[in-house]
């Protein structure tokens, strides 16, 4: 008799264990879904606003446009110039991520690997940067870009963005090298292999997935960067996309069509980075949590 009512006992602690993970689970997806529907409804109201014109806006928000128009998006590319800012940001953020992959992996693999006076404190030195917010740094970085000559001008812009990625992609990195198991190699350095060779074919193309998680968040950084840019630039015709936006958005504040297409113009580009990295970043994310 013990034995039956200690089995269902057994049996009833299972269920009462599982009615409490599945309500955890339900509890858990439902905040969720709730996060998800927050974060994309705006951004599909974007891009449907953009499709509409101003009156069909201004008669209630519905997500299905009763008549679809590209004239917005061509109006934003030719009226506000946002080809010219496009092709701006464009340069930037190609010029920033090449520097800050090419200059940080080297680096990282410097710091990890080989031995010379001064190392450690050396890296410590590049990591007190983490801690020194941007934006405290523009007076003297200004008046640095001034005594240089390069206010206004592109390499004075993308200086900083390189120097501001920088640390954070060194930190990533070197802790990803650290992680390759020596032997790899040592086996290539015994096939005659020198240090760049064996950085260049055997260190990065395992880094990839690090490698891919810097570039999707520093195009990021430089696609939205914004405040550097209204310190630096003067002319209209060097500034980025998210400068632009602001000046769009003083010229054209009623016009919400053009508005939505401006802004889904500088949103398209990352969205399509994101999906063409996103298996990259997945690895990257999960050697970096198997490790850790």
């Amino acid at each position: 008799m013990s034995t039956v009512t200690k089995s269902l006992a057994s049996h009833r602690a299972r269920r009462a264990e599982r009615s409490r993970l599945a309500l955890r689970t339900g509890a858990l997806q439902g905040v969720l879904i709730l996060w998800t529907l927050a974060s994309v409804l705006p951004v599909a109201w974007m891009f449907s606003a953009s499709l509409q014109t101003n009156q069909e806006i201004y008669q209630g928000v519905h997500f299905i446009p009763k008549t679809f128009t590209l004239e917005n998006f061509v109006q934003a590319w030719v009226r506000a110039s946002f080809s010219t800012y496009s092709l701006n940001s464009l340069f930037y953020t190609v010029v920033v991520v090449a520097g800050v992959v090419v200059l940080a992996s080297m680096s990282a693999f410097a710091f990890a690997r080989l031995r010379f006076p001064g190392k450690n404190l050396l890296y410590f030195a590049f990591l007190i940067f983490i801690f020194i917010p941007v934006p405290g740094s523009f007076i003297p970085l200004y008046v640095l870009l001034v005594k240089l000559g390069i206010v206004n001008t592109r390499i004075g812009y993308i200086l900083p963005l390189i120097q501001g990625s920088l640390t954070v992609a060194i930190f990533i990195l070197r802790s990803f090298f650290e992680d390759i198991p020596r032997e790899i190699e040592e086996a290539a350095r015994m096939d005659g292999a020198s240090w760049t060779q064996t950085f260049w074919r055997i260190s990065v193309p395992i880094a990839k997935p690090a490698i891919a998680t810097i570039i999707i968040f520093t195009a990021l950084g430089v696609w939205n960067e914004y405040l550097l840019a209204s310190i630096v630039f003067s002319d209209t015709q060097l500034m980025p996309l998210q400068a632009g936006i602001m000046r769009f958005q003083g010229s054209f504040f009623s016009q919400y069509g053009l508005m939505m297409a401006a802004l889904s113009i500088t949103t398209i580009p990352i969205v399509v980075l994101y999906g063409f990295m996103q298996r990259y970043i997945i690895k990257g994310v999960m050697a970096g949590a198997v490790k850790g």
